[in-house]
């Protein structure tokens, strides 16, 4: 099982810089964790008419993410609160 590479919207630091700090690391944590199971995880997609875009909670947060599998590349394009988007 191979490691994935993480590459972070450059907004996705900005608005983590306002979290209390805990709960910033804890996200970031989480994406790495993601990219370390990515093929034990079972990716859905969000909606139909966005495919290849998945989320994964953590408390009320979302983590939305892209899988490239030939360049074990996950693109993180979004963490936001669960109540910042209605999907």
């Amino acid at each position: 099982m191979a490691w994935y590479r993480l590459a972070y919207c450059p907004a996705i630091l900005t608005d983590l810089a306002s979290l209390e700090l805990s709960m910033a690391q804890r996200l970031l944590d989480k994406t790495k964790w993601i990219a370390s199971n990515i093929d034990n995880l079972r990716h859905e997609p969000i909606e139909s008419d966005l495919p290849g875009l998945y989320k994964y909670a953590v408390e009320g947060w979302r983590i939305f993410y892209s899988i490239d599998r030939d360049d074990h590349l996950i693109d993180i394009h979004g963490i936001l609160r669960q109540t910042e988007f209605c999907l």
